[in-house]
């Protein structure tokens, strides 16, 4: 595989989900679990910063609830941070977290498949497209990921196959 500057996910479905039945997003701290395998997979990723040869990681997830006042923006930050914390194993670097908490019917460019959020994480880096790949669980997360020009691959296969993340293979590349 070659090497990705930047491995952007998706949050929910992709890395966490609820254990609240019905509820798609965790509100509150006790809500949500890592899936099976993403603390296994995630620990044998070298991750830091591009600049220095290393590989960032970046969250970009549509929060909903914020905007229907299930939650706050300053809440659902705090919990996308201790699922980072979780699953990587360390302190989320500055802006490597973005969030849309906006609603599903309001029009903003943020929300997936917007490509706001993940044009954020790129400038972050100072990286272009070509040096990114999304994983995500969602039609909207490949669309958003069409959109950009990144690569994209499916939560299930990148939790699931080795190639992924030994450099062995690379990625089907986004449809569009």
């Amino acid at each position: 595989m070659r090497k990705y500057a930047l491995i952007i996910f998706d949050a929910d479905g992709t890395l966490r989900r609820s254990t609240i039945p019905g509820q798609p997003c965790p509100n509150r701290p006790g809500e949500w679990e890592l899936l099976p395998n993403v603390r296994e997979v995630l620990s044998t990723m070298a991750w830091g910063d591009p600049a220095a040869g290393k590989t960032a990681f970046g969250i970009a997830s549509n929060q909903a609830g914020v905007g229907y006042g299930f939650l706050s923006e300053v809440m659902a930050l705090r919990l996308l941070e201790d699922m980072v914390r979780a699953a990587f194993g360390c302190e989320p670097p500055p802006g490597a977290i973005q969030l849309c908490p906006h609603k599903v019917d309001a029009g903003c460019l943020c929300r997936k498949p917007g490509t706001l959020m993940l044009e954020r994480l790129l400038a972050r880096w100072h990286l272009t497209p070509q040096e990114v790949l999304f994983v995500g669980d969602m039609k909207s997360d490949q669309e958003a990921a069409a959109r950009l020009g990144c690569d994209f691959v499916w939560a299930t296969e990148f939790q699931s196959r080795k190639e992924f993340f030994d450099n062995k293979r690379s990625p089907v590349r986004s449809p569009g």
